[in-house]
């Protein structure tokens, strides 16, 4: 190794672009490239082959014309010199015996090599060099055990992240896509996750006799977690509304499936109302913020009917009733909202939610709704929304 500087500042560059290279079937290729590229003069390697598990063997992939064929095309799993790679994660193959099982082409005196093992969830690789008159031992260990490091958190996290994106339009597919067009009301909701995926929900209902049923409820924490169990919530409402069960029983046997959720330690807070054409609209609160009823100066909030669910086998939840008059605002929200702080820690609070509604209660539904984000946002230093921030406005015309 020449200059350890200079080899220190090549090996930091590979490494970075390990991390931020784009990937696919190229990647690795590209990277087996950049390797001969920098360091095979500096550290006496060459000849870098890929080859990738197929059933019991690893069969080369690149380069695809094994070198001229002097290299073998396929290593058996169970074979020694994979065995090694596996167990070591990396391993420099310094018995001759061994060496042989490299290649198809036998000359007078066997090159030496090395290889390190590859994985991400689902795939796995060996990447194989030569090691020509001059290596050292130390150097090759470093290089090797840096690259197989970075290569296999780079995989590992491209891997989470397709399946992240997954959650995501899983998450987005639960949610509503449109806004119900109902006579008499004007409706619009929001949900921002706090990361790619989140806890709140809300989501409406068509129920019998033209009533239509609105909810909105929070999966404590958020995050991928907090989705899960969001999932089973939305569809556990779908599924106990669809059976024209009553809001009461349906809620408290949901109770019932997040005590048996994997996620046992996540409760949620749950609003559910039953709203007829003429105004009246009936709801049970499990332990969520109380949406406001608003029209001109007044204010009214709809407090618990029932604890949140998630904590006990049995729990005590009624039926509550308010009337919506002409002209009224509805306000379903989640604590992401009302619990956002500006940069002195002071929350946005619930009077100021119920003040902001009121001084704009003019605006339509959507109008309104995407104000009250906006007006939240810039109130916590139009940060990143560290909590799940949802919203419903329901105005009766």
């Amino acid at each position: 190794m020449s200059d350890p500087k200079i080899f220190y500042r090549e090996l930091d560059a590979l490494l970075a672009k390990i991390r931020i290279e784009e990937g696919g079937e190229d990647f690795l290729p590209s990277i087996l490239q950049e390797l001969a590229e920098k360091f095979e003069a500096r550290l006496n390697i060459g000849n870098g082959r890929l080859y990738e598990l197929q059933d019991e063997e690893f069969v080369l992939q690149y380069p695809v014309d094994g070198t001229n064929g002097a290299y073998v095309q396929q290593l058996s799993r169970d074979s020694e010199v994979v065995q090694l790679a596996y167990r070591n994660r990396s391993y420099i193959y310094d018995d001759w015996t061994l060496n042989s099982q490299f290649v198809r082409i036998h000359q007078d005196r066997l090159v030496m090599h090395a290889a390190i093992w590859v994985h991400g969830p689902e795939h796995q690789w060996l990447l194989v060099f030569d090691l020509k008159q001059g290596w050292v031992r130390e150097e090759i260990n470093l290089f090797l055990n840096s690259v197989r490091t970075s290569l296999n958190y780079r995989l590992f996290s491209d891997a989470i992240g397709v399946r992240l994106e997954q959650a995501v339009q899983i998450q987005k597919s639960l949610l509503p896509q449109s806004d119900p067009r109902i006579k008499g009301y004007d409706i619009a909701g929001f949900s921002q996750p706090a990361e790619l995926v989140g806890g709140d929900f809300f989501d409406y209902f068509e129920l019998e006799d033209g009533t239509i049923g609105v909810t909105i409820g929070d999966v404590s924490g958020h995050g991928l977690p907090a989705a899960l169990l969001m999932r089973d919530v939305v569809i556990g409402l779908r599924m106990g509304l669809a059976m024209e069960l009553r809001t009461v029983h349906t809620v408290k046997k949901l109770n019932k499936v997040i005590l048996r959720s994997t996620y046992a330690t996540n409760y949620v807070s749950l609003f559910l109302a039953e709203m007829e054409e003429d105004g009246h609209l009936f709801f049970v609160n499990a332990g969520h913020p109380g949406p406001f009823v608003i029209k001109g100066k007044s204010a009214r909030q709809l407090h618990a009917t029932g604890t949140t669910l998630g904590f006990l086998q049995d729990i005590e939840l009624h039926r509550n009733y308010v009337h919506l008059e002409s002209g009224s605002v509805l306000v379903l929200f989640s604590d992401g909202i009302v619990e956002r702080q500006d940069e002195a820690g002071e929350m946005f609070g619930t009077d100021r939610l119920a003040e902001w509604i009121m001084a704009h209660q003019k605006l339509d539904a959507k109008s309104l709704l995407k104000a009250t984000f906006e007006h939240v946002y810039e109130f916590g230093g139009s940060s990143p929304w560290d909590d799940d921030a949802t919203m419903v406005i329901i105005k009766r015309e």
